[in-house]
C-alpha cells in the first residue's frame, strides 16, 4: 500500500507542512539554504543507539555520507532519557568548524542551548524525526532550516484502518502508548482512534514507556481483565513484541490482532512469524539519508523545502518478505527532494 497524506492513500513521500515549524520558519532568523561552511564537517546528534530504530537512522546517515563523500560525525545519547548528555554532545560539536548540523532531539527543548550556539555561527540546522519546539527555537533565533520526519498521525490512522479490515465485525481493542504525554506516541494513538472511528470499541489506553517488559506486563493485565479483547494497537514494535508475548502466555496467540508502528527488523520478523498482525513501517534509514542530503544542499547554498514527510508503508504477511529483503531501506520507491539538489 502507498498513500499520500491527506488523500487517504499510503504515501511514500510528500512534502508536507508541519504547521508549527512552518510558522516559525517564516521569521527573519530562518533561511532555507542559508549559512554554513560548504567544506565543513557535518555533525549529527541523535537519540540512543540502544534502540534499533536509531541504529537504522545511523546506518542511513553513514550510507548517505559515503555516497556523497562527506564527513559526518554521529554522536548519540546514552538512552531515551539522556537529555543532558545529548545536549552536551551537541554543544561540543558546536565548537567545531561545522558546515551543517543534523539534530534528532529527545524532546522539543533539550537541545535549544546547543542550537543557539549553531545559529550564532550561521550553521544550517537539519531537524529529523522528532521536532524541535518551534517557539523555543524561534526565541533563540535557531529555527531549523528544514524538518524531516514521519507523519505519526497518518501512521496511526493507517494502522486503525487496517485494524478495521482485521476486525470487520468490531470488538474490544486496547491501546498501548510510549511515555505518557509524549508527542509522537500521542499522535500515533490519536491517528489510530481516528482511523477506527466507531468500528471497534477502544477499552483502555495505557503507557508502557517504550519498554517491551512494561508492555508485556500491561498487556497481561488487560488480557486478564477482558477475556474478549480482540486487538491491540501499540505505539512501537518493541512494545508490540512484549504484547505478543502476553497474548501467547494467556493462550490466545493468533486470536488477538496486534498492529504497531516502526518497522524495525524485530518488528518485521514479528510479522513474518505471526507474532504481530501488521506494522506501519517508517524508515529511519531514509530519514537519516535525507538528513545528510539536506545538509549537503544547504551547505551548497541551495533552497530546500522547509518540511518533508518521510515514507511510511503498511507491512503485512503478504508483503513482509519484500520489506525484509530491502531493510533497512524502504521496499518501495520514494522521492528524496534533497537528493535531486546534490546530484
Amino acid at each position: 500500500m502507498i498513500r499520500t497524506t491527506g488523500s487517504r492513500k499510503v504515501a511514500l513521500l510528500a512534502v508536507a507542512a508541519v504547521t508549527a515549524l512552518s510558522v516559525a520558519a517564516c521569521g527573519d532568523d530562518a533561511g532555507s539554504g542559508a549559512g554554513g561552511n560548504g567544506d565543513g564537517e557535518i555533525a549529527a546528534v541523535i537519540k540512543g543507539l540502544d534502540n534499533p530504530f536509531f541504529q537504522g537512522m545511523e546506518d542511513g546517515i553513514d550510507a548517505a555520507a559515503t555516497a556523497g563523500d562527506v564527513k559526518v560525525d554521529v554522536q548519540a545519547a546514552a538512552d531515551i532519557t539522556d537529555t543532558t548528555g545529548q545536549l552536551d554532545k551537541l554543544t561540543q560539536a558546536a565548537t567545531k568548524d561545522l558546515g551543517c548540523a543534523i539534530v534528532n532531539p529527545i524532546d522539543g527543548t533539550n537541545l535549544i542551548t546547543g542550537l543557539a550556539q549553531l545559529a550564532a555561527k550561521d550553521v544550517p540546522i537539519v531537524n529529523i524525526d522528532s521536532p524541535v519546539d518551534a517557539d523555543a527555537a524561534a526565541e533563540v533565533k535557531a529555527t531549523p532550516t528544514t524538518y524531516i520526519g514521519t507523519d505519526n498521525t497518518e501512521a496511526g490512522q493507517m494502522a486503525g484502518e487496517h485494524m478495521l479490515e482485521l476486525l470487520p465485525d468490531g470488538g474490544d481493542v486496547a491501546l498501548i502508548g510510549g511515555i505518557a504525554g509524549d508527542v509522537t506516541s500521542n499522535a500515533r494513538l490519536d491517528g489510530f482512534t481516528a482511523g477506527v472511528g466507531d468500528g471497534v470499541t477502544i477499552t483502555q489506553t495505557v503507557a508502557a514507556n517504550w519498554n517491551r517488559e512494561e508492555a508485556l506486563n500491561q498487556a497481561t493485565t488487560l488480557l486478564r481483565a477482558d477475556t474478549d479483547l480482540a486487538g491491540f494497537f501499540v505505539a512501537n514494535d518493541d512494545m508490540a513484541l512484549g504484547v505478543a508475548r502476553a497474548v501467547s502466555d494467556v493462550g490466545r496467540e493468533g486470536q488477538v490482532k496486534i498492529i504497531s508502528v516502526d518497522g524495525v527488523a524485530d518488528g518485521l520478523n514479528g510479522v513474518k512469524d505471526g507474532q504481530i498482525s501488521a506494522v506501519v513501517a517508517q524508515y529511519p534509514y531514509a530519514i537519516g539519508e535525507m538528513g545528510v542530503n539536506a545538509c549537503r544542499a544547504a551547505m551548497a547554498g541551495d533552497d530546500i523545502p522547509d518540511n518533508v514527510t518521510a515514507p511510511i508503508a503498511l507491512v503485512t504477511p503478504e508483503n513482509v518478505d519484500d520489506a525484509l529483503a530491502a531493510a533497512p531501506a524502504p521496499f518501495q520507491e520514494y522521492t528524496d527532494p534533497f537528493a535531486d539538489l546534490v546530484k
